[in-house]
């Protein structure tokens, strides 16, 4: 796993995006803010990402997404975060920059780091104190994924990546909310 906010996106390479609210902000005052985030993203970036997991908290967001067409996807956040950003403004009355300059990416090489991603994306309403459990928080894309409903998410690739569904769902279970490493925890302080 290698992070660099500045490398390029490629084709077909896994990806970590996350990023927060300008000075920790919110990001999300409402519910419907959380379903209008999700539906931008689907406008702008499903031509050019695959997504296989996402975690939406109230001052930040975690995606772990593959490159389909790396020529645009770089334009396209822009114009999503900008399109976001203008409701939120105008929502709360409010101007000036709603994210952080720069969204993070971090580069996925394995499947192991793939696995732990995944994990750590899910779990992420634990880390920040939003519950005792991550399996029913509602802005997560891990119901989404063990339900039978249609999806956009790549669910069967996601279980493949965990051998099935069952694993998926055991790796998830089986793993301490803590995460192991210190090196793992990706966000900025």
């Amino acid at each position: 796993m290698k992070i660099d906010y500045y490398t390029p996106f490629y084709t077909n390479q896994f990806y970590h995006v996350y990023n927060r609210g300008n000075n920790g902000e919110k990001i999300f005052y409402s519910t419907r803010n959380y379903y209008h985030f999700l539906n931008l993203y689907d406008k702008y970036l499903s031509d050019c990402i695959d997504t296989y997991a996402y975690c939406l908290i109230p001052n930040h967001f975690h995606f772990l997404i593959r490159v389909i067409d790396s020529s645009v996807i770089s334009d396209q956040f822009r114009i999503f975060f900008l399109s976001y950003s203008k409701a939120i403004n105008k929502q709360e009355s409010r101007t000036g920059s709603l994210f952080q300059k720069r969204f993070k990416r971090t580069t996925i090489e394995d499947t192991e780091s793939l696995q732990w991603t995944v994990f750590y994306i899910h779990s992420n309403p634990v880390h920040h104190k939003m519950g005792k459990s991550f399996t029913n928080y509602q802005y997560s894309s891990y119901q989404s994924l063990i339900s039978d409903k249609p999806t956009k998410l790549k669910r069967k690739e996601l279980f493949k990546l965990f051998n099935s569904r069952e694993n998926f769902i055991s790796f998830h279970n089986e793993k301490n909310i803590s995460l192991k490493s210190d090196s793992f925890i990706i966000e900025d302080k």
